[in-house]
């Protein structure tokens, strides 16, 4: 399996589960969170290897068809975009204070974290 659709699957998972059936959930958690093949989560709950992949397909389905609709993960991302600018400025201004450098240069720095801020609580 590639990790690019099991990141994908394991954030729509974490921000959906509650949304999937318990036994959709179950067989997410140990594809995708445990790492367990077909055939151990079929000898495990006692159903077919083609029912696990049936279920696993169709839950994956169900995820990404809420993500489309409510759209979490990728505010998710947005916001840690966000957040990760705003950690990156308050470094420089930190710099700048470390250096005793003119606090006046601050101001376009902070005005500019206020912004992303406004961005981030839309």
């Amino acid at each position: 399996m590639n990790i690019e659709k099991m990141v994908e699957i394991g954030l729509l998972f974490e921000q959906y589960k509650e949304l999937l059936t318990e036994k959709q959930r179950e067989m997410v958690s140990l594809y995708y969170e445990e790492d367990y093949s077909l055939g151990e989560i079929s000898e495990n709950l006692g159903v077919s290897r083609q029912g696990v992949y049936d279920t696993l397909k169709r839950s994956e389905k169900i995820l990404r068809e809420y993500e489309n609709k409510l759209h979490l993960v990728a505010k998710l991302k947005e916001q840690e975009k966000f957040l990760k600018s705003i950690r990156e400025k308050v470094v420089d201004i930190k710099e700048d204070l470390l250096h005793n450098r003119d606090c006046a240069n601050l101001i376009p720095k902070l005005e500019n974290i206020e912004e992303i801020c406004r961005e981030l609580l839309k």
